[in-house]
């Protein structure tokens, strides 16, 4: 696997959602937990060893360096409840991390970002620890975007304050993606905080309000130094 510049989060690393996803699909699990190790390098030939053929797990090695491990998971939360895409359209434009973003060349919210080159998801507040952002996909989206809109959304949900955080892990579950051009609504909600660990959630829906996927994840405070912000 390599990891290609496009697909940054933080400066130098690979998005944390986009990496998941693509090392999720090496997992025969409708919901995957994926764990981060270390930020995951850029243009780089990575490795990824499975557990036989069994299925069951995966892992993405950096030379004798574990990147991230895989596992079957399980999600027995219901999902964050999505807001109408009126409502999504409203809070994007109170983003409130546009002007002051910690990552702002990041493959999914990243406001530096051109059209056409990276996702430019907007979650803006939507009540308390909630945000939203209206997503409509140009093309049907395959396993590891789904898994990096899942992504971002709930690390925006604490406000990516000082200090950032930093995805450390995600349990996703993808139900099935949108269609092309479809008008969809993206969920991130904070649930919890302890210590340096936010623990977070994140939801996709489609027009007909469907639901498309969702994740639960662990997001860690970081020094901004680590990634150069």
């Amino acid at each position: 696997m390599t990891i290609e510049t496009r697909y940054h989060g933080p400066e130098g690393s690979g998005n944390g959602g986009y990496v998941a996803g693509l090392l999720a699909g090496h997992v025969s699990s409708d919901a995957v937990t994926v764990t981060l190790r270390c930020p995951p390098p850029l243009e780089t030939g990575l490795r990824i060893t499975t557990d036989g053929d069994r299925g069951i797990g995966a892992r993405l090695w950096d030379g004798e360096r574990l990147v991230a491990e895989a596992l079957a998971g399980a999600i027995v939360v219901p999902p964050v409840p999505a807001v109408s895409h009126a409502e999504a359209l409203e809070a994007a434009e109170k983003y409130r991390t546009a002007e002051r973003h910690p990552f702002p060349g990041c493959f999914v919210c990243g406001p530096d970002r051109e059209p056409g080159d990276g996702l430019r998801l907007e979650p803006g507040p939507a009540g308390e620890g909630l945000v939203a952002a209206p997503w409509t996909p140009g093309v049907v989206p395959e396993r590891e975007i789904m898994w990096a809109v899942l992504d971002c959304p709930g690390g925006l949900s604490v406000g990516q304050a000082d200090p950032p955080v930093v995805l450390g892990t995600m349990t996703a579950q993808i139900t099935e993606p949108p269609e092309a051009g479809e008008p969809c609504v993206v969920m991130g909600l904070t649930r919890s905080r302890e210590g340096r660990k936010v623990h977070a959630a994140t939801a996709a829906y489609g027009a007909d309000g469907r639901l498309l996927g969702r994740a639960e994840q662990i997001w860690i405070e970081v020094d901004p130094g680590r990634f150069g912000a």
